[in-house]
């Protein structure tokens, strides 16, 4: 297929970090999806509405802006803005960058959906807060499971907890979990899947993600739970653990949870290639300074070439036709989205290829398979307010 239009892509996992890093990474995420799950493990993490709030607006300024930025990394000729004015009748007036009229008119273009971290000092009444303020996504880590997780609940299974995911219950909220025990890290999701069950059992009309699906074992799960989901990044189909330490130690293949074996990637592939309605597109995009990667830091930056690299996936098993339920409408029956905007991304068959890092203030930042080359390029970006 030499062209692809993928409608209002979304992104249901990203860390979009803060301060210098928030400033050089967001362009490659609000720009190119229409919205996406942001995680709120922060420094200080976001553990209460308000500060989701604040998280949330800043996000959204920096989005605004993006279209205005002369980033070197984006071609921003492919962006068109189509704004349809209500004293017309007949359609609407389609801008390139150079004639937008100002950053007001195209400041929701992207939807940051907020997630509220779910700790041991977290009560009902701050939950009821955060819905009343359009957040419906509580994030659950185990305490230390992953980057900034140490305010996490110690006890995943205590009183509170339940307490806690009651309200979320009765309010239609979302639980999304980063499921890992504390055990050998390659028996670490499969060990924590007894807790997904036990909530699923105990919680039937809450719905449930399993994060980052790592394990072929989380799919049957799934399969077996009504109320269970999971997301499921690039990395994971494509990456085992041969990527990380089977030559030399790659630390850009380094990730939480841990990238597994040939039939774990095999098995979560063939469920993102199939459409499968239970599970979406979510790409943990988790930047970090190659220093800090060099150091030992978990996590892998995905989101400038995500689309290109799904793209080039789904092509070499020619399942394309499968692509825009992977990245957009499924995760828009599982999370209710709802969406003033609507974006289109076309992209053609063009190599293309980024480059190996971006800068920020604090350091560069590595790019997965940013110096690989990829079949598709993205050649229109229309934004449809």
């Amino acid at each position: 297929m030499k062209n692809i239009i993928i409608e209002n892509p979304l992104d249901m996992h990203v860390h979009l970090r803060q301060d210098s890093i928030l400033q050089a990474v967001i362009p490659y995420t609000s720009l190119y999806f229409s919205g996406a799950v942001v995680m709120p493990n922060l420094e200080p993490p976001i553990m209460t509405a308000d500060s989701a709030l604040r998280y949330r607006d800043n996000i959204i300024k920096l989005s605004s802006e993006v279209l205005e930025l002369d980033c070197d990394d984006i071609d921003y000729s492919v962006v068109k803005i189509d704004m349809k004015r209500k004293r017309k009748e007949d359609g609407g007036f389609l801008y390139d960058r150079d004639s937008m009229i100002k950053p007001s008119d195209i400041e929701e273009h992207f939807t940051p959906f907020m997630t509220l971290y779910v700790h041991d000092k977290l009560n009902t009444h701050e939950i009821k807060r955060a819905y009343d303020n359009g957040i419906r996504i509580l994030k659950l880590y185990p305490k230390g499971a992953t980057t900034n997780s140490e305010n996490g609940m110690k006890n995943v299974l205590s009183d509170n907890l339940f307490e806690l995911l009651e309200e979320a219950s009765k309010l239609g909220m979302i639980l999304s979990v980063h499921g890992e025990s504390a055990g050998f890290s390659m028996d670490r999701e499969r060990e924590f899947l007894e807790v997904f069950h036990y909530l699923a059992r105990s919680f039937p009309n809450l719905k449930i993600i399993i994060e980052h699906i790592s394990d072929r074992y989380s799919l049957d799960s799934i399969a077996r739970y009504d109320n269970l989901y999971g997301t499921i990044t690039l990395h994971h189909m494509l990456l085992t653990l041969d990527d990380l330490l089977g030559g030399k130690l790659n630390c850009f293949a380094f990730c939480k949870p841990i990238v597994k074996t040939p039939k774990d990637r095999d098995a979560i592939l063939e469920a993102a290639l199939s459409g499968y309605k239970k599970v979406c597109f979510g790409s943990d995009s988790a930047p970090h300074t190659i220093e800090a990667k060099y150091q030992g830091a978990a996590g892998i930056f995905s989101a400038p070439i995500a689309l290109q690299g799904l793209c080039n996936v789904f092509s070499r098993h020619d399942k394309l036709s499968n692509l825009q339920a992977f990245v957009s409408d499924n995760a828009m029956d599982i999370y209710n989205i709802k969406l003033n905007v609507r974006k289109k991304i076309k992209l053609v068959k063009t190599p293309f290829s980024f480059k190996r890092s971006i800068k920020s203030d604090v350091g560069d930042i590595g790019v997965f398979m940013g110096d690989e080359y990829f079949a598709y390029k993205i050649r229109e970006l229309k934004i449809m307010l």
